[in-house]
Parts: structure tokens; sequence; C-alpha cells
């Protein structure tokens, strides 16, 4: 069988995917993965991932996060990589995967909230709002997550909680 490939002969896979990133067969109907070369601005990257983690697709998401910070300044990368990684935790919980999901929410926060506090001036109000993310209740929902998937399992957890928002705005 054949391997997808990019320009450059890099592996690639152009399978289509459902919701939650798992390859399906080819020519059947789901979503087209994101390109791999994708370059996107900042604030393009907030709206495209917070539009995707609200419709339940935090693959996707994490798809878009990681070219952010491929693409973006080596001063955001701690940002987007931490954003990555909550979404990865998102998409564990999504696969029923709860020590996955615990362990990519609590990486993600970490790596977050030290970009938020380095880039605060004096580092004291945790209020960055970059590119319009409300990086504190991302934080916090991740963190509160994080808590009650390891106390209660993934049993019972509303869908709307893995669906969480990244803009400040209703995002």
């Amino acid at each position: 069988m054949r391997r997808d490939r990019d320009a450059a002969g890099r592996p690639r896979n152009a399978r289509p995917r459902d919701a939650l990133g798992r390859p399906l067969d080819r020519g059947a109907a789901g979503q087209a993965p994101v390109p791999g070369d994708l370059v996107i601005t900042g604030a393009d990257a907030a709206t495209l991932a917070g539009q995707l983690l609200r419709e339940g697709r935090p693959f996707h998401a994490h798809e878009v996060l990681e070219a952010a910070w491929k693409s973006g300044p080596a001063t955001e990368r701690d940002l987007w990589q931490g954003l990555a990684q909550i979404a990865v935790g998102l998409t564990h919980a999504h696969r029923g995967n709860g020590r996955g999901a615990v362990t990519l929410l609590r990486r993600g926060a970490q790596r977050v909230r030290a970009y938020q506090v380095a880039d605060e001036p004096g580092g004291e109000t945790g209020e960055a709002r970059p590119f319009g993310m409300n990086l504190p209740a991302v934080l916090a929902a991740a963190g509160d997550l994080a808590a009650r998937i390891e106390r209660d399992g993934l049993a019972g957890l509303p869908a709307a909680d893995l669906a969480p928002g990244l803009l400040a705005a209703g995002g």
C-alpha cells in the first residue's frame, strides 16, 4: 500500500478523519486533515481552534494550534504547545482514555500558565488575553476537568465540559 507523502517526500496521512481525528477509509465522508504545512496567524488560530473546540473536535483544534506553534514566533511557542496539549487531553477524554486526558490537560495547563505569568507585567495578575483568548478560564477549565476525571472517571461527564471555550467573548 502506498503512503501519502507531501511535496518534500515526508509521510502524510491524507485520509479523511472522524470528529475525533481517527483516520477513516479512503473515500469515506469525514473531515479533511489540517495541512501539515499550514501557516496561520495567532488571531486566526485562536478563532479557528476555539470554534473547533466548541464543535467537539479537539483533535482538529490541536492540529491548528500545532500549526500556530510551528509558524509563529518562538516567544509564543509555549502558549501554542500548551494549548495543543490541552486539546489532545480533550481528545483523550472523548476517546475514553481518562489517564491520558488528565496527563495532557495538566501538562498543557502548566505550559500555558508559565506563558501567562511571563507575559504579564510583573507576572502577578493572571489576566493575559493574547489573541482574544481567555487564558484564566482555559486554565481553570483544564484543571477542573483533570481533577474531576481523576476523581470520578469519564462516565457521566457532560459533553459540554469536553468542549470548552477559548476566546474571551463567548468563545
